[in-house]
């Protein structure tokens, strides 16, 4: 009888668990770039990459300024479809996280580590448009009161 070995005892999984790329662009989709920015920054953070954390950040911030300030100042922009704006920024986060992380993760994965789960980063991208909400929501009502 012939013993055929898979895994190697000696070799221990992650401890840690990271987002996967889809996970980060649906809550992308539905919380902004901003939780995009932060759920990648988290991923770096884990990965050892406090450098790409750091831009994580820069992008999520840098990309909610430019999609808000587009919202209000663009004529003509409210009459996109609802879905369009977000899908492109879901879409493009989800790139980038492929095109910085993808070997990491595919690597993450190989090595036995875990994911989270996506119903995670459903909640906490839930949670940052609740707070994104309520900061427009102050600045439209202080800036009236002005």
């Amino acid at each position: 009888m012939e013993y055929q070995q898979t895994e190697d005892i000696l070799t221990q999984p992650p401890a840690f668990k990271l987002y996967k790329d889809s996970h980060i662009g649906i809550a992308t989709f539905l919380g902004g770039p901003l939780i995009g920015g932060y759920l990648a920054a988290e991923n770096f953070n884990r990965l050892g990459a406090p450098r790409g954390a750091r831009n994580a950040w820069i992008i999520g911030i840098v990309s909610t300024l430019l999609i808000f300030s587009a919202v209000f100042l663009v004529p003509g922009i409210t009459n996109l479809p609802t879905f369009v704006i977000p899908l492109l920024y879901s879409t493009i986060t989800r790139v980038l996280v492929q095109k910085y992380q993808g070997n990491a993760l595919r690597a993450h994965g190989a090595n036995g580590g875990q994911y989270y789960n996506p119903w995670r980063a459903v909640g906490i991208s839930l949670i940052g448009a609740a707070l994104l909400l309520a900061v427009l929501i102050g600045i439209m009502y202080y800036s009236d009161a002005s």
